[in-house]
């Protein structure tokens, strides 16, 4: 069989390239093998990634066991929740086009056979499978595993209990002694933080899409199944290689609106619009905010994961994980299961012997906690190309809500004035020029919805942002709006007091301000200078699309 690394490793004329390959302490015979990038994203400052090297070994490990030469590579990464709430927020959104880059360069120049990724973390996943597109190798997904919940005052905890706590301790609610208490007892493990925020959000899509090995997306981080699962995956992309399965063969229409509709069924974070949208669009296989609509509608919401509630990833996993959400669904005819996987099976043969709803963590199809979607898209005159938000984590008498918008034009702005008590039930939180383009870079904004939380205003409260929220966001915190004020929009032209309506039933999203005045407010509108005019962040502002479109690059 000939492999794609024989270009650069067979016949007299390669002897150079041998000769430093054999540098690297490689043996003929492990030369002559098919050459696999193990893509490692590990560090020291991401707890996901701690413990990630056990991973990339087992990986190996089941590269060689199956005949094949495995060869480690780095990428970047940033923690979210660490870089949350200053400015280097910014880089998180911006560091997956560098991620698909980085892999698309080491991949492609080195001229490997197959790839085996290695992601954990938010941006990591979708960058990740953005350059598998890219590339259309035989490629198999391997996450580092979610993070255990914690347990502080007799009650489960995560990451989002000491951001929700911050606002409580402003508010007198929480002494400096139970908030450090929490503080040492809510992340008690390494993996991906134990909610189903962005991260495991997205590690349990890339199932769905057919990319990982069931199990992918919850089996934790401290697990010893882990590390098998992690070594069942170097093996089955050397069976992929054999039999010529490549990504985007996996990565098809059908996977992924087998996505869509999973994310829907568990209400993942709202960020998965914005990375499943950029990872089918390298595809070939785009999606609009019409099309995650139309998803929404008829998927019914099964599980309810913190933040939108009390269980965490864990309980997922025991109560049967990814394939029984999706064995769930496909009795009602909503996953298509003639996709293909990764396992070399189709989506009905790997489920064929799960059993579906534990009719408590998953909730059956004829017993759903909503006949719709965990998200929603918005729409309306201040949202034209569209907004979204995690209906599924909103409060029921938030769903309408008018009230008068409060104005501010960044985040640490809007902190400020919740923490410092100036925001009242009944408000309208407008945070704008935080877009892909304004920002630049569309933070995350789990600071002040937390806040907000803490405050106790929850449930009188909304957000509305260019940006966007975590997936730890809860309450009527509505993201992604479209065009962002940088561009133009209508959110640019709100002013402080305007009202603002929203139907979440609807997805309406209303400025309540005559045609002509808006008109005049566009006539004397200027766009700003950018925030960033030099370095990675300044390029990346002038190419960045808006988040209608995934927020990819042109």
């Amino acid at each position: 069989m000939e492999y794609r690394s024989d270009l650069m490793k067979s016949g007299p004329a390669r002897a150079p390239h041998r000769s430093l390959l054999k540098a690297d302490g490689l043996t003929d015979e492990e030369i002559a093998r098919p050459l696999v990038a193990v893509i490692n994203s590990a560090n020291e400052i991401i707890p996901g990634h701690v413990g990630m090297d056990r991973v990339a070994d087992a990986v190996k490990a089941g590269v060689r066991m199956a005949g094949g030469t495995p060869l480690e590579i780095s990428t970047i990464g940033v923690c979210d929740g660490i870089a949350m709430g200053h400015q280097g927020m910014r880089y998180s959104l911006a560091s997956r086009e560098v991620i698909a880059d980085s892999v698309e360069i080491a991949v492609s120049a080195h001229a490997f056979d197959a790839v085996v990724l290695i992601p954990n973390c938010d941006k990591i996943i979708p960058g990740m499978l953005i350059a598998a597109a890219r590339l259309d190798l035989p490629t198999v997904v391997v996450s580092a595993g979610p993070m255990l919940a914690g347990r502080w005052e007799n009650r489960h905890v995560d990451l989002d209990t000491v951001f929700t706590a911050v606002g409580a301790h402003a508010k007198g609610e929480v002494s400096d002694e139970s908030l450090l208490e929490l503080e040492n007892n809510a992340c008690p493990t390494c993996g991906s933080c134990a909610g189903m925020f962005t991260a495991n959000s997205m590690n349990c899509l890339t199932e769905a899409i057919g990319m990982g090995l069931p199990g992918n997306g919850t089996v934790p981080a401290v697990y010893s199944e882990r590390i098998r699962l992690a070594k069942r995956a170097g093996m089955q992309v050397m069976t992929m290689l054999e039999r010529g399965i490549t990504a985007r063969q996996i990565m098809t229409p059908a996977a992924i609106a087998n996505a869509m509709t999973l994310d829907m069924a568990f209400g993942g974070s709202s960020n998965t619009v914005l990375h499943l949208t950029a990872i089918a669009a390298e595809a070939g296989a785009p999606i609009t905010l019409d099309d995650w609509q139309a998803v929404s509608e008829r998927t019914p919401n099964l599980v309810r994961v913190s933040p939108a509630g009390a269980i965490h990833i864990e309980d997922l996993y025991f109560a049967g994980g990814i394939p029984a959400i999706m064995a769930e669904l496909a009795k009602g005819g909503l996953i298509d299961t003639a996709a293909r996987t990764v396992t070399g099976q189709t989506v009905g043969e790997n489920l064929a012997a799960v059993q579906g709803a534990d009719g408590t963590v998953i909730r059956p199809l004829d017993d759903p906690y909503a006949p719709f979607g965990g998200l929603r898209v918005m729409k309306g005159d201040l949202a034209p190309a569209g907004a979204v938000v995690k209906q599924s984590a909103v409060a029921p008498e938030m769903r309408h809500h008018s009230g008068p918008a409060r104005v501010f034009e960044s985040e640490e702005a809007a902190s400020e004035a919740i923490l410092g008590g100036r925001i009242e039930a009944g408000d309208v939180i407008v945070i704008r020029y935080e877009g892909p383009k304004g920002g630049p870079g569309m933070r995350e904004m789990l600071s002040p919805t937390a806040s907000v939380k803490g405050m106790g205003l929850a449930t009188s409260v909304a957000l509305i942002t260019d940006g966007r929220f975590s997936g730890a966001t809860s309450g009527a915190s509505i993201g992604h709006v479209s065009p962002e004020a940088a561009a133009g929009g209508p959110i640019a032209l709100v002013r402080e007091g305007d009202t603002i309506s929203i139907d979440i039933d609807t997805g309406s999203l209303t400025l309540e301000v005559p045609g002509s005045e808006l008109e005049a407010r566009r006539a004397a509108w200027k766009a700003p200078e950018p925030k960033v005019a030099r370095g990675y962040l300044a390029r990346y502002a002038r190419f960045v699309t808006g988040a209608e479109r995934g927020a990819v690059l042109e």
